[in-house]
């Protein structure tokens, strides 16, 4: 950085000041984050994670139909990626009391945001869903020190003998990709 108000630094430091980007990330097309309300009150707190229209589709991304809902737990220090599925969307919810680093890959070929990958913390205080569109490699890794219970919402339910489950080397982007970003 050169920027002549560093000259009264130490010369030893002043080189590697730099500004942290708080310009806008890249985003993938049809990756949508939705961010919930949380209702705080003197007892706790409430918040609907996902309200189901007359037709069974989530009224917060149109056009998902639910046909099954999962949770998994992730223990401390686990990573789970990359994998994706052929047929099916997702939605994914931590409670706010977690905390998820999740990362997204767009490895459809004929998206226009082909190749363009994704870091996403959820939980972390805040209530939100992450809809990943089929097609969209997906994983995540637990930094914390604590569990944390995933729910996921699927409009394609598993199936055993033939499962939309396709999976990619964790590394494939670099570990690096799932080292936290320190500052």
């Amino acid at each position: 950085m050169s920027d002549s108000k560093l000259d009264g630094l130490d010369e030893n430091v002043s080189n590697k000041v730099y500004t942290q980007n708080y310009s806008a990330k890249p985003s993938i097309e049809g990756v949508k984050i939705v961010p919930l309300e949380i209702y705080l009150a003197e007892d706790g707190d409430f918040a609907e994670v996902v309200r189901i229209n007359e037709n069974g589709k989530l009224e917060q991304v149109p056009g998902f139909k639910l046909a099954q809902v999962n949770r998994t737990r992730l223990n401390p220090g686990s990573l789970k990626a990359w994998h994706l599925h052929l047929k099916q969307d997702e939605i994914w919810y931590v409670i706010p009391t977690g905390l998820l680093f999740v990362g997204l890959w767009d490895i459809r070929k004929d998206s226009p945001t082909n190749g363009v990958t994704m870091r996403i913390v959820l939980g972390g205080g805040k209530s939100s869903l992450l809809f990943i569109p089929q097609g969209v490699a997906h994983g995540s890794a637990n930094f914390s020190h604590e569990e944390v219970h995933l729910f996921y919402f699927v409009n394609k339910q598993f199936n055993l003998n033939n499962p939309d489950e396709h999976r990619i080397p964790w590394d494939s982007k670099g570990a690096d990709f799932w080292t936290p970003e320190r500052d």
